[in-house]
């Protein structure tokens, strides 16, 4: 157990961080699972753009690697891309 009042702080500070990140991803994770689903073409597009700007917020809170971030925009593209040929 920590002895220092600064490292009983960061401890609660990591802890509602760490929860917050979990939240975030996972909701990211369904935002994803939601728009992959989906066959009209004018909701894909919106969702598309929610997903990317959660995705970006992900990669700059280090939640995720921006690569990670890069490729999972670029294989949503790719299926919205798809969806309306």
């Amino acid at each position: 157990m920590a002895n220092h009042k600064s490292s009983l702080k960061r401890i609660r500070a990591n802890e509602k961080k760490r929860l917050r990140n979990r939240f975030q991803h996972k909701t990211t994770r369904t935002a994803i699972k939601r728009l992959r689903e989906t066959e009209d073409k004018a909701v894909a597009s919106e969702l598309y753009k929610k997903v990317s700007s959660m995705l970006d917020k992900l990669a700059k809170k280090n939640v995720i690697h921006k690569n990670k971030a890069a490729n999972q925009k670029s294989k949503l593209a790719k299926a919205l891309a798809k969806l309306a040929a």
